[in-house]
């Protein structure tokens, strides 16, 4: 902790989903399950499970969901998709103003603002329009636009260049025990996040006073 003190800290990355967003409400996850005529823990097992090309960009939605629908084995029509696909993103649209403003500080305070995220083509878009951190934020990271996701290795490495700092002067927060692993593991002082209180604390710990 001594030396954490005297660790010059440059930049400071937050997560999209659960961290600048509030958590997916549980009842849209009961009904799209509804909808598919699917188990709900299974469907919510796969629909995370089948979305990693999604979310690299290498599928468009209608793409995502006919293959979750293939592997919960039930058949959905075009209209009932459609509808899924906008309650699902809808409701990653619900913005934590306690976190905006912990960022909206952070850019105030002279450091590198950032986001990095896993997140979908279609979904950004709404985002660059509809959410003023992302434009706001002067290094923005985004899986649909470098192929990359996390965890792997790569999109830290691509983090850490497009910052132009050292891994040790940058700080992520990530609501995902894996992402914080593979970031902490390229020397990037990651925490899992709990809320923007708990963050703000984190930051002090490494001599970051907002």
């Amino acid at each position: 902790m001594v030396l954490e003190a005297y660790v010059s800290i440059k930049a400071i990355i937050f997560d999209y989903g659960n961290v600048i967003s509030l958590p997916q409400d549980p009842q849209v996850l009961d009904e799209l399950a509804k909808k598919a005529g699917a188990d709900r823990l299974l469907f919510e097992s796969l629909l995370w499970s089948t979305r990693k090309e999604y979310d690299r960009g290498t599928i468009s939605v209608q793409e995502y969901y006919k293959n979750l629908f293939s592997r919960l084995a039930v058949t959905v029509d075009d209209k009932t998709m459609d509808e899924m696909i906008t309650m699902d993103l809808e409701s990653w649209k619900n913005i934590n103003t306690g976190t905006t403003a912990l960022m909206d500080d952070v850019k105030r305070a002279g450091y590198i603002l950032g986001i990095l995220s896993n997140i979908p083509h279609d979904f950004l878009s709404w985002a660059r329009k509809s959410v003023p951190v992302f434009t706001l934020a002067q290094v923005g990271l985004f899986s649909c636009e470098v192929g990359l996701i996390k965890p792997e290795p790569e999109i830290y490495q691509a983090l850490i260049s497009r910052c132009g700092v050292e891994a040790e002067e940058l700080v992520f927060f990530d609501d995902n025990p894996d992402n914080i692993r593979s970031a902490a593991s390229m020397g990037i002082h990651a925490f899992l996040w709990k809320s923007p209180e708990d963050a703000r604390r984190e930051l002090l710990s490494l001599g970051v006073g907002l």
